[in-house]
């Protein structure tokens, strides 16, 4: 069987081909709003020199990145979302290259 280009998709859940936004245009927008935001609170993080602070924006960064992924399910269950299927061969392949990597991180 020819994997190449093969798509893990649910069946697409029709809209409205309209000029105005539909529900997957809206669904879509503030997927996109939630990734951006989920990205800004993660450098947040990385920065943050106050513990209380640093807490605050974790618990946020926690819900938003929930939010996220509720939005990214909801997209892919109605086909709105699709994924690539990795081929066996290069999944092993990219295994087989970054296997030996493990003495170069701090923690084994």
């Amino acid at each position: 069987m020819n994997q190449q280009n093969q798509k893990i998709q649910n069946p697409e859940t029709q809209v409205p081909k309209t000029p105005q936004m539909n529900d997957r245009d809206f669904v879509n927008d503030m997927l996109t709003t939630e990734k951006y935001i989920t990205d800004a609170y993660s450098t947040a993080l990385n920065e943050a020199s106050n513990q209380a602070i640093y807490q605050d924006v974790a618990s946020i960064f926690q819900e938003t990145q929930n939010c996220q992924r509720d939005l990214y399910n909801l997209m892919f269950k109605n086909g709105w979302y699709s994924l690539e299927k990795a081929e066996q061969q290069k999944i092993q392949q990219a295994y087989q290259q970054f296997s030996g990597y493990t003495n170069q991180f701090p923690i084994h």
